[in-house]
């Protein structure tokens, strides 16, 4: 018999950057639940509801500033200092696989890309190359977990679920946030 469980409170706020309003979900753990940003809200609410039902549990959001430490890691990244945000706690619930992607998206350096293509190979899946961008694309914590850093093969900017704009935006920012 299924136990049904009260659904759980997460938190949400918004953070102005320079590319847009982000929308930030974090939980009671102080741990980054979703990031988005504000026209790609709705996309953000059915990744949720996916990893909700993955835990047989309802969500609901209620307002509520962003953890202290959270917000000075996103502020010093869009500021250029790019390692703050590698220390942000996040709480993912895909599959096994999605999950092993997301931590190898996390290893993948600011200032770097990688292609679909390498990151199957690193995760010693070279023909998963489909299945890699498909959990590339149900990461529900972009900028933390780093998917703008996945590129074509040929170098093209393949799809970023914020809009490729903001990839550029993103990948130019770090660059030159490592440049000497």
């Amino acid at each position: 018999m299924l136990q049904h469980l009260p659904p759980e409170t997460l938190f949400r706020d918004q953070l102005e950057t320079p590319i847009g309003t982000m929308l930030v979900i974090t939980d009671k753990q102080e741990r980054l639940r979703a990031l988005d940003w504000r026209e790609y809200e709705d996309r953000m609410h059915r990744l949720l509801q996916l990893h909700a039902k993955k835990k047989n549990r309802e969500y609901e959001l209620q307002a509520a500033p962003l953890p202290a430490a959270i917000h000075k890691a996103l502020d010093a990244y869009f500021a250029g200092n790019f390692v703050p945000v590698n220390d942000i706690p996040v709480y993912t619930t895909g599959t096994v696989f999605q999950q092993a992607v997301w931590r190898a998206l996390r290893n993948i350096p600011a200032g770097t890309t990688l292609s679909y293509s390498a990151l199957a190979k690193n995760l010693g899946r070279p023909k998963a190359v489909r299945a890699v961008g498909t959990a590339n694309g149900a990461n529900p914590v972009g900028i933390v977990i780093p998917c703008h850093r996945v590129i074509g093969m040929d170098g093209s900017m393949a799809g970023y679920g914020g809009g490729l704009a903001r990839k550029r935006w993103l990948l130019a920012h770090e660059a030159a946030g490592l440049s000497p």
